[in-house]
């Protein structure tokens, strides 16, 4: 269907379409076959580098407590960071600058700073200042460096989603006698967390995956460093990075599924009563237009 950014390709552009396609599922099919040739020849197919992965003695030592790790680490910073970035977002739009300008202040510092060296940083302030035990020292830096960071980035995507609603929304709660507090709670959050549902969810899988940094330069025993100790005991480098990858992907993309499972589910909701979030959600007739038009002409005489 064409629309005012899209036209419905023709013969020509299908055919063109159909030719890249299988042109790039080619490329696709050699570039997996060279890479398979090469592990084979390199002898890193051998079954004595996979058998490992088809017991349980990997899994429950290693790979099983690394990942409760990465997950544990990613929920802890998630539950922190999400608040914390709504509450930076709204107090950057507030009108009051002595709430504004620091918000805005924080905000910029932390997300110009590498998370890496957000971690470290909190590591050395809990070494020198606190009584953590060093065993639980590296999950604490991880996390703290993980919700700094990310809190930052989330609380510009929540600023960027409300100042994406049309601004008739925030007149017309004024209009009807609402505080700009309840209007923001009642009226432009519930719509602004569709707009910025992808880009919250984009963020939750960096989080996922940033926690692998604590592993490298902590020693926090997550996914990333478990492999490490796999490896060296089984000396299956390559197969471990391999499986590891692998259930990075799995739980990364079924987070993206159920976001995006939740996307579509408040698009129906709102479509459903009748709540409009953008223009271009909105889909018209051309004959039903034409014959309201025309309705209303007849009715007038014209």
């Amino acid at each position: 269907m064409s629309s005012v950014l899209y036209d419905t390709p023709g013969p020509r552009a299908k055919r063109r379409n159909v030719i890249f396609s299988v042109g790039f599922f080619v490329l696709l099919a050699l570039f997996l076959w060279w890479i398979w040739r090469t592990m084979d020849d390199k002898g890193q197919l051998k079954w004595s580098l996979w058998e490992p992965f088809t017991t349980s003695d990997a899994w429950t030592t290693y790979l099983l407590p690394g990942l409760a790790n990465t997950l544990k680490a990613a929920a802890l910073a998630m539950v922190i960071a999400l608040p914390l970035g709504a509450l930076f977002g709204i107090a950057r739009l507030s009108d009051h600058r002595w709430v504004r300008a620091p918000a805005g202040a924080v905000v910029e510092f932390f997300r110009s700073i590498p998370v890496l060296l957000l971690m470290l940083f909190a590591n050395e302030l809990y070494v020198r200042s606190t009584d953590i035990p060093s065993d639980e020292r590296p999950l604490y830096a991880v996390v703290t460096g993980l919700v700094l960071y990310n809190a930052s980035v989330l609380a510009e995507v929540v600023r960027a989603g409300i100042l994406a609603l049309p601004k008739g929304q925030t007149e017309a709660a004024y209009a009807v006698g609402l505080r700009k507090g309840q209007t923001m709670t009642s009226i432009l959050l519930p719509q602004a967390v569709t707009v910025m549902l992808p880009a919250i969810v984009g963020q939750l899988v960096v989080i996922v995956k940033d926690t692998a940094l604590g592993g490298v330069l902590l020693t926090f025993p997550e996914l990333l460093n478990s492999r490490s100790t796999l490896a060296a005991n089984y000396a299956n480098v390559i197969a471990s990075f391999i499986v590891v990858a692998a259930i990075f992907i799995v739980l990364n993309f079924a987070l993206t599924s159920f976001a995006s499972w939740l996307e579509g589910r408040l698009r129906r909701g709102k479509k459903s009563t009748g709540v409009v979030l953008v223009a271009d959600e909105v889909e018209l007739n051309p004959a039903e237009v034409k014959g309201s038009f025309g309705t209303g002409a007849e009715s007038h005489g014209i």
